[in-house]
């Protein structure tokens, strides 16, 4: 079963199905999901800066090779693992036709959101946009995963963002705080947030993944100051992987 609540990681058969990110395709690599809390603090009107910025639509606007991706769905389909039926040629080509033109549908509608969709209020790329040259070359290249890897720390769009609750103390006058929550792919987006840091120096950032029971569970790094290690994909928190068997 998934795990209850804001705690712990989920397996990709687990993890929430209504990804933010239409076009992005499924794996067939074991991925696991971390929910995460990221609390940006800071004066008030860096903090209304800050959300203004980093909401949006929550998509990766990839140029998809829609052809290439007809026969990944084909290839499976006529020629099966041992021991699964196989389909007909036709009754292939017609499924893996079909499944290109629902993930055609899917990604122009995210498209036509990227500029009046604010509903996910923490868009990377938004606040960290991929290049264009890393677009065209669609979201399964492994120059496109290491960009990703190198400027996020993640290899997938953030999941389930939402804002929570802020617990700023109230009598800090003039300060304010946006607390959001989100699940990431295998890890959380340490290289973002020492990015953002660099970016709004004026505004403290606390990312605080939270682990299954018997892993790292509460640990919390906070990317504030000079202190931060900003090399190598590196941090002061050990992965702390959680498989869900």
């Amino acid at each position: 079963m998934a795990a209850q609540g804001r705690g712990g990681a989920l397996t990709q058969e687990e993890a929430p199905p209504d990804s933010p990110d239409p076009t992005w395709r499924p794996e067939r690599a074991h991925t696991d999901w971390l929910c995460n809390t990221l609390a940006v603090s800071g004066p008030n009107e860096e903090v209304t800066r800050f959300s203004a910025a980093a909401a949006g639509a929550g998509v990766i606007p990839w140029q998809l090779d829609l052809a290439a991706l007809e026969e990944e769905f084909l290839l499976p389909m006529v020629a099966p693992p041992d021991g699964v039926p196989a389909i007909s040629l036709a009754g292939a080509k017609l499924l893996a036709r079909r499944l290109r033109e629902a993930v055609a549908v899917n990604h122009q509608r995210a498209l036509s959101r990227l500029d009046t969709d604010r509903s996910c209020p923490l868009d990377l790329h938004r606040l960290l946009p991929v290049p264009a040259a890393i677009l065209r070359l669609g979201p399964e290249e492994p120059a496109s995963r290491d960009w990703l890897l190198g400027h996020w720390g993640l290899t997938r769009p953030l999941r389930h963002v939402e804002v929570l609750p802020g617990k700023l103390d109230g009598r800090r006058k003039k300060m304010a705080e946006l607390r959001v929550g989100f699940w990431s792919a295998d890890w959380s987006p340490w290289q973002a947030v020492l990015r953002l840091r660099r970016k709004w120096p004026a505004l403290a950032f606390a990312l605080t993944p939270d682990y299954a029971p018997g892993g790292a569970d509460g640990q919390a790094a906070r990317v504030v100051g000079a202190g931060a290690s900003e090399g190598g994909g590196s941090s002061s928190v050990s992965r702390g992987r959680v498989h869900r068997g």
